[in-house]
């Protein structure tokens, strides 16, 4: 099953924008490609694939992206989107031990409901280049902005600790992602909070 719904764009006259529709493809291209290289992987996923899932036209696409690792950082960027949207929901109250804790468990939920997407950021990444890593790195110090602003970490050795530890979190899950390991990544949880609580205490 897919983790989105790939429902048909509407046909003939439509009260959709250009800039609409393109969006929606873009989202749908998106979600394709991922789909795609959980299966075959960065490189072994042409663009013929990556179109006949998504239902888009050759054409089209190409008006979008020059290429596929175009349509790799546009996807990763929805990615990077989705991830931070969810990491906004964390409840505003509570102590600041509790917000990073629900940080970390709505990080976690992410990479669960969303295993293909997941494998792109932590997995896929890894093929698609140095311009598509920096990108990585870029979100993942936005992650460890929002983590050091949950805890209060204000000074340097602070926010290099909490940058540790999101480095530490992005690498453990990687294997059970790329394994298909819901019960590994379910695993990680109460040793990530413990070691989040360890953290905390020492700021």
């Amino acid at each position: 099953m897919a983790e989105w719904e790939l429902a048909p764009l509407p046909k003939g006259r439509h009260q959709l924008s250009r800039e609409q529709v393109q969006d929606a493809q873009r989202i749908r291209l998106a979600v394709a490609l991922a789909e795609e290289m959980a299966a075959a992987g960065y490189v072994g996923t042409p663009v013929a694939a990556v179109l006949k899932r998504a239902g888009v036209s050759r054409q089209t696409f190409y008006e979008l992206y020059r290429d596929k690792h175009a349509c790799f950082l546009d996807a990763l960027d929805l990615v990077g989107a989705v991830l931070l949207a969810d990491l906004g929901t964390v409840a505003v109250d509570g102590t600041p031990l509790e917000r990073a804790l629900g940080a970390l468990d709505a990080y976690l939920d992410t990479m669960a409901a969303h295993p293909s997407f997941a494998r792109l950021y932590l997995v896929e990444v890894h093929a698609a280049g140095p311009e598509a890593m920096a990108r990585r790195a870029a979100l993942q110090d936005q992650v460890v902005d929002a983590l050091a602003g949950l805890l209060g970490a204000d000074g340097g050795d602070a926010r290099f600790a909490c940058r540790a530890y999101v480095a530490a979190v992005a690498s453990l899950v990687t294997l059970p992602v790329a394994a298909g390991d819901q019960a590994g990544l379910d695993e990680l949880r109460r040793p990530l909070r413990t070691l989040l609580e360890e953290l905390a205490a020492r700021r």
